[in-house]
């Protein structure tokens, strides 16, 4: 009988103990001025796993957001999107980022200046790259203006402080009084017709 129970329980240990099957992930980062707005933008996408706020494109490492906004670390504030490339496409991202942020603007975005605040695309891949450029040449086209947004290779990214991560969850309220004051929906309303 305890050879049962032993038995019986090895084998439901085992059964258990096998993960469970998880779906294959691709990982993309944009620059969208602010990363609390750019990371509810994406968080709100059906096929996004994950959003991280953080800083790439500098020389420093680990950078803090009192560097990075300070300016001349060579970061720029963006978010890295982990999504389910069976659900939501590369392209997709890309489609909607350049609609969330005011890709005519070099010295920002919105109320945050600088190049710390830039848009941009970080591109992984060639076939990032190529969507990328695709995506910005439309832009241009529907707005009959040159495209500022960047497309930069990709770089090792560094998240932001704890603080800033789902800061729209953790913050309603301060959340969207900054992204009213900064005049985000309402030019983007204008640019894209929203």
């Amino acid at each position: 009988m305890r050879f049962v129970l032993l038995l019986t329980a090895v084998l439901s240990f085992g059964a258990s103990a096998t993960p469970a099957q998880t779906p294959r992930t691709q990982a993309a980062v944009f620059a969208g001025g602010c990363f609390w707005c750019t990371e509810s933008d994406f968080d709100k996408m059906p096929g996004v796993l994950s959003t991280t706020s953080g800083y790439i494109g500098g020389k420093l490492r680990n950078p803090t957001y009192e560097q990075v906004s300070a300016g001349g670390t060579g970061h720029i504030e963006a978010v890295r999107v982990v999504y389910d490339p069976a659900k939501i496409s590369y392209a997709t991202l890309a489609s909607r980022f350049i609609r969330t942020v005011d890709p005519l603007d070099a010295g920002g975005s919105f109320c945050d200046r600088g190049y710390g605040y830039r848009s941009a695309f970080f591109v992984a891949t060639a076939e990032q790259r190529r969507i990328a450029d695709a995506v910005k040449a439309r832009a241009a086209a529907v707005l009959k203006k040159p495209v500022a947004t960047l497309v930069l290779p990709a770089a090792t990214f560094y998240p932001a402080e704890a603080y800033h991560q789902d800061y729209y969850k953790k913050n309603p309220v301060r959340y969207r009084f900054y992204r009213f004051n900064c005049g985000r929906d309402a030019r983007l309303a204008a640019l894209w017709g929203k």
